[in-house]
């Protein structure tokens, strides 16, 4: 059952062939409905793009941090801001993580956050659900749609009440500025235009 799943009930009521029809929200969900924050230490933001036409390279964020507002009756009036440090990019090659934060790519001292504001969310049915914002890389900003999946609620050994998500998007970096390339002597080129994004989130209710 969705997140912010509205569940229609018919009730049949014996007057006639009378019927009437209500309309209740899933006590359980609503009781989801509050204000987030994003647990790092058990999420995950990544990247994945396709390196010398042959493989791909897969890398993350390791320090950011975001909200989000869920409302388990109405989709439309929950929202999530994420705010990512470039600094942080992680790909397991200095090297390459140097160059990333270079000039080159995100030019991580002059532009040090990725941000994300969300500007409308909707279920696509059972526990899909899209969220759609502006995605600002490098004083560039552009809408991002993400795909994401509702994993569950739970209250750890701790008592804090969890919800997670995990999700993903597709980007052309050029569309925010990220054009370095290098050209193959084969044909093609050193670094994919097209990015996915992943998502893996751990989000903890507040008082």
């Amino acid at each position: 059952m969705g997140l912010f799943n509205r569940r229609s009930q018919t009730a049949n009521v014996q007057e006639g062939t009378a019927a009437v029809a209500t309309l209740d929200v899933d006590p359980a969900l609503a009781a989801l409905t509050g204000d987030y924050v994003i647990d790092a230490a058990h999420s995950s933001i990544g990247f994945t793009v396709r390196h010398a036409m042959v493989t791909n390279v897969r890398g993350s964020f390791t320090d950011y941090s975001g909200t989000l507002r869920l409302d388990g009756g109405d989709p439309a009036r929950s929202a999530a801001s994420i705010e990512v440090k470039i600094a942080s990019v992680d790909t397991g090659i200095a090297d390459r993580d140097g160059h990333l934060r270079s000039g080159d790519f995100f030019d991580a001292e002059a532009f040090p956050e990725m941000t994300f504001r969300s500007t409308q969310a909707a279920q696509l049915g059972g526990d899909a659900y899209r969220i759609t914002g502006e995605l600002t890389i490098k004083d560039v900003t552009r809408p991002l749609s993400i795909d994401l999946e509702f994993n569950g609620s739970a209250t750890d050994v701790y008592g804090n009440e969890r919800v997670g998500f995990e999700g993903s998007a597709e980007i052309l970096r050029s569309d925010w500025g990220l054009t370095w390339n290098a050209a193959l002597e084969a044909g093609g080129v050193m670094v994919s235009d097209k990015v996915k994004l992943t998502f893996d989130i751990s989000a903890i209710k507040q008082a």
